[in-house]
């Protein structure tokens, strides 16, 4: 169970108090619901349905919030993890500064769907100290790293099954007329079980795109934002939805990166409908074999910064015949190497190296629009299915234009037939046509600032073991699945998603029908 920091502030609360406290508190909660925590492995296909069976929390999401002046952070109450994800049975620190200095306590949540909650309660901790710590000043291409104290570690629980966790923050007032302040961290509890399905969070995209602490990114650097300039740190939290203001403004988001308004719709009806789903980050993905334990695999919503390593595994991935959807738009569009933290740990520094594209003319244009670049990769549409195009952003409706394929069955959809929205804010295009048998499954135009067009393509294509390939070429596809608790729908462009569309589901359930077989 969760270890104390030496930072917590009760004298008479000791360590092992606080062992036996929490251990009572996971008792009791699996006691509410009927069930005793599990020595051993669920089997295979019954962990996320029995785990969804447990109660779920009714107060979860940020009940107060509040941002600075400037929009990019919540500087009462913030912090970070020391690891984008981390396996039941290890440790992750969890490092917070408030200002002004407060007490506070932490619950930890695991996100899913609940009976329709959202979350369930895991544990809570404190109360901790947490003191103001230091802004770190801009350091080679503007890297804000921060090197805080933890305020706690926790142990990961063996029976924790994979997932994405949110431990909430709420700051303790010191007298009877002050307020409390909220926010999030965010981490994964990923596993290395053989799964149906394997979720891969897009968190280098949550990270590129974070503002913390005023308007840095890696978009943010003076020589330009799209170059190699910049460097980003996973050791700085996440300030208020990492988007563009605009895109989705809600500070409710505060910490947790883009998970609750870009994927985590997809999560919550996965987990509704009992599919057998593991959780990973792109750096877990830097070698296959994660990957080759699962039967299909599931890119969503932005991600768009990929390692090349993430995509030589993805390569093996399809040609060992696990099934990919790439339910998600401007995927695969940077390369994105890692280098180590100030105090080595692997895979906390990123920047944009280079386009993805290999010969084609718009990996070219990048280059010479916003290099010189030192990293190049592949041409992407040869994994996807479609590539990113130049302008890659805009809104539109999401187009049938080939209703017979299997994709489609059951939906009733016709030629021409749209979901309405559904395109944005980036999408992908200029099929691959020189894949045998790939099929152009949907299609039409993107409004680039609400009135220049651009085309944008789905497609399907088969892999080389039975398996196939599907690009629904669009961050928003999880917009249709779910309207899950502390999601807001997201608008670019002078367009929106409507949310959940039956016949979106009905697609996703044939997807699966088929990579689950």
């Amino acid at each position: 169970m969760p270890g104390m920091s030496p930072r917590e502030t009760s004298p008479a609360f000791t360590r092992r108090q606080f062992l036996q406290a929490g251990a009572t508190a996971a008792l009791a909660g699996a006691a509410a619901t009927g069930q005793a925590f599990a020595a051993a492995p669920r089997p295979r296909s019954s962990i996320i349905a029995a785990e969804n069976a447990r109660e779920g929390a009714r107060d979860w999401q940020l009940t107060r919030v509040r941002v600075d002046r400037e929009g990019f952070r919540a500087p009462w109450i913030e912090g970070y993890c020391s690891r984008q994800s981390v396996p039941a049975g290890e440790s992750i620190d969890i490092m917070v500064s408030a200002n002004p200095a407060r007490r506070f306590r932490i619950e930890i949540f695991r996100t899913g769907y609940y009976g329709g909650r959202g979350a369930r309660k895991m544990m809570e901790a404190g109360p901790f100290a947490a003191t103001t710590q230091p802004t770190p000043p801009p350091g080679a291409k503007n890297l804000h790293e921060c090197r805080w104290e933890p305020a706690t570690r926790v142990t990961i629980p063996a029976d924790w099954p994979s997932g994405v966790y949110l431990g909430r923050m709420t700051t303790i007032p010191e007298a009877a007329a002050e307020p409390y302040w909220q926010s999030y961290v965010v981490f994964i509890v990923r596993d290395e079980r053989p799964a149906d399905i394997l979720f891969q969070c897009s968190d280098n995209t949550w990270q590129a795109y974070n503002r913390w602490p005023n308007n840095f990114s890696i978009y943010t650097h003076p020589k330009g934002n799209q170059g190699p300039w910049a460097d980003v740190s996973f050791d700085r939290p996440y300030g208020r939805e990492a988007q563009w203001q605009g895109i989705v403004n809600d500070p409710l988001t505060v910490g947790s990166g883009e998970w609750l308004c870009f994927e985590f719709p997809l999560a919550y009806w996965l987990e509704q409908h009992g599919y057998d789903v593991a959780y990973c980050s792109n750096s877990d993905l830097l070698a296959p074999e994660r990957g080759l334990k699962c039967k299909t695999f599931l890119s969503v919503g932005h991600d768009e910064y990929w390692d090349i390593r993430q995509f030589r595994s993805v390569e093996k991935m399809r040609d060992a015949g696990v099934n990919l959807m790439f339910l998600s738009g401007n995927s695969v569009c940077w390369v994105t190497p890692y280098r180590e933290s100030s105090d080595g740990r692997p895979n906390r520094i990123i920047f944009r190296g280079g386009p993805y594209g290999g010969d084609n003319a718009y990996a070219r244009n990048r280059e010479k629009n916003h290099g010189p670049f030192p990293h190049h990769g592949p041409d992407e549409g040869l994994l996807m299915g479609a590539r990113n195009v130049e302008p890659v952003n805009g809104g539109g409706d999401w187009t049938c234009v080939k209703p017979d394929n299997w994709i489609f069955a059951g939906t009733g959809m016709k030629p021409g037939e749209s979901i309405p929205g559904m395109i944005g804010w980036e999408y992908h295009g200029q099929p691959a046509t020189e894949i045998p048998g790939l099929e152009v499954v949907a299609a039409g135009t993107a409004w680039v600032g609400g009135t220049r067009p651009q085309q944008w393509a789905a497609t399907v294509y088969p892999g080389p073991k039975g398996n196939f390939v599907f690009n629904a070429a669009t961050i928003w596809w999880a917009q249709a699945m779910a309207t899950p608790p502390g999601h807001v729908l997201p608008w670019s462009h002078w367009s929106r998603p409507h949310g959940p569309d039956e016949r979106v589901q009905q697609m996703m359930k044939n997807l699966l029908a088929r990579a689950l077989k």
